[in-house]
């Protein structure tokens, strides 16, 4: 991933730089996921005017398995990318600089789901388990938390096999694996659908482990912040979408009604982003957008302590900046 990220960069970075020329009040977001209420914010920024409100004509690009956020950023595809702090900061050490302007998401929902009749009841019990990990950047936080825990991803009897898992749940379901990545507001809630009781689970979220890493951030360019066009573009940008954040954790029903009309695969339910919805709301509460820097050190800090792999190996600078917050925000 570091080699196609650094790639990508040299031929951005050989080009001009991309959006920070184009209008100034023209904005692309580029989702690190299909259309659902993850995104809730921008989405209820857009269908209610705030970006409107600030001068802005926003286009949202979802995401997708086969779309690689820093890859767009690079490209100059987007102005801003959502993206979560572990891959943007192994993107960044690899050479493609992107720079964390806001974060909305203060909270991980990021969990192991396992059964519980294969024994396991402490992370010491993973040992000789097969366990799905998301890749494409998301294997980042797993990876750094068993190297923390001296349990090996080799396969060994003594360590855990990793499964690299598909963005569904059918490894559980289908007894493939023992355990399998979920996030609270999205893939568990898959699992009780199919018909699975909490009873027959056992969940270890991130975030009471002590291994979480921020997720959701937003993240632009470090040369195009030398641009104050685009700077005066991302405070706007950043009030607007707080603004959305805000209406969509006061209006859960509403706030999924509108990702259902935006939401052109057809795929989605709106009961199920309601739940959905409800749970993000529960990530993004009290966030006002600024960087929690305490937050930042502590992804940091877990990202560097991988032993022999760990996911950076050096201390970043320059990986966020409360400018644009401090501007739009005060």
């Amino acid at each position: 991933m570091k080699k196609t990220i650094a790639t990508a960069t040299l031929a951005a970075l050989m080009g001009t730089t991309a959006m920070a020329d184009g209008h100034a009040n023209d904005v692309t977001l580029q989702l690190q996921w299909v259309t659902q209420a993850q995104f809730a914010g921008y989405y209820a920024a857009l269908d209610q005017g705030f970006y409107e409100d600030e001068g802005l004509n926003v286009t949202i690009l979802p995401g997708g398995p086969d779309i690689a956020p820093p890859q767009v950023l690079a490209g100059g595809g987007a102005d801003v990318m959502l993206n979560w702090m572990p891959s943007a900061l192994a993107a960044r050490e690899a050479g493609l600089p992107v720079v964390n302007i806001a974060q909305p998401f203060v909270s991980s929902g990021l969990m192991l789901t396992c059964w519980k009749d294969t024994g396991i009841e402490s992370v010491e019990d993973f040992r000789g388990k097969t366990i799905g990990v998301w890749f494409f950047g998301n294997e980042y936080p797993f990876l750094s938390w068993m190297s923390q825990e001296g349990i090996p991803t080799d396969g060994s009897d003594d360590g855990v096999t990793v499964l690299r898992q598909g963005f569904n749940v059918d490894p559980l379901l289908n007894r493939e694996a023992d355990c399998i990545s979920t996030m609270t507001y999205n893939e568990f809630g898959q699992v009780l659908d199919a018909g699975v009781s909490e009873d027959e689970l056992v969940t270890f979220k991130y975030e009471d482990q002590g291994v979480a890493t921020l997720e959701d951030g937003m993240y632009v360019l470090e040369d195009n912040l030398e641009d104050p066009v685009f700077v005066d573009k991302m405070e706007r940008f950043v009030r607007a979408s707080m603004a959305g954040w805000r209406w969509a954790e006061a209006n859960v029903d509403e706030a999924a009604a509108i990702i259902m009309e935006y939401d052109e695969t057809g795929a989605q339910s709106e009961a199920a982003q309601a739940r959905m919805m409800g749970e993000i709301a529960k990530l993004t509460q009290g966030s006002t957008g600024a960087l929690d820097q305490e937050a930042y050190q502590r992804t940091v800090d877990t990202l560097l302590a991988g032993g022999s792999d760990p996911v950076i190996t050096a201390e970043p600078v320059g990986a966020f900046t409360t400018a644009i917050t401090d501007a739009a925000l005060n």
